[in-house]
């Protein structure tokens, strides 16, 4: 990701965590080493896919205790476990909670929160590990909240990328296959073990103006 900007900036991710699960669970993985992870995930395919588009949340002042703030390479990054516990979140990172509000199902969920420096720069590939709450479905953070508002359409543009362990993806209409298996086009001693070298990856695109969702893939 490549970004300029006037003033710090966050990342905020929704993560379905296993209900009860420690936090010292959540694990941020460092890619420093690797910047050009998607770029080499894009080689395993025949046709490359156009520039992705990540979503930069809105920040509203913070003044409260502070949660643990992480180093992930060239970026901090911290887990708030709750919606009640972004009143612990350091620093100007927020959404405001009635935002939250309009989306059933988030009082459940966990939060990762990646903070961006001002200025001009280079983001290497944002990674994490949790214990999930429903291991049958694959989550992608997909809800877009850019201007501190909910909006019911978006504009997409993002490639979702899955490997499953030897379990096949569901839909394979709107699923493609890479060419090949990761270890021929991807790096693999350098993803911190997120792939397996000996299996095909399948990426999905979601491009143009879509239901303004995160998006669940169910895994058979």
């Amino acid at each position: 990701m490549e970004l300029t900007a006037a003033e710090p900036l966050a990342m905020i991710l929704p993560v379905p965590v296993k209900s009860g699960a420690d936090p010292k669970e959540f694990k941020f993985i460092n890619l420093e080493a690797y910047p050009e992870f998607f770029d080499d995930l894009n080689r395993g395919f025949p046709i490359p896919p156009p520039p992705a588009a990540l979503a930069l949340a809105n920040s509203l002042p913070s003044r409260s205790a502070k949660l643990e703030v992480v180093s992930v390479g060239s970026f901090e990054a911290s887990f708030v476990p709750t919606l009640a516990d972004f009143d612990r979140l350091d620093g100007r990172f927020r959404i405001d909670p009635k935002i939250w509000q309009q989306l059933p199902g988030y009082e459940r969920m966990g939060f990762a929160v990646f903070k961006l420096r001002p200025g001009s720069q280079k983001v290497h590939p944002m990674c994490f590990a949790y214990p999930r709450a429903d291991t049958t479905r694959l989550f992608f953070p997909t809800l877009h909240i850019h201007d501190g508002q909910m909006h019911a359409q978006e504009d997409f543009d993002h490639e979702l990328y899955a490997q499953g362990n030897g379990e096949q993806m569901p839909d394979v209409l709107n699923w493609e296959e890479s060419r090949g298996w990761a270890g021929q086009f991807m790096k693999t001693d350098r993803t911190a073990g997120i792939l397996a070298k000996d299996a095909h990856v399948c990426r999905r695109r979601l491009t143009g103006s879509l239901p303004n969702e995160d998006t669940y893939v169910a895994m058979s």
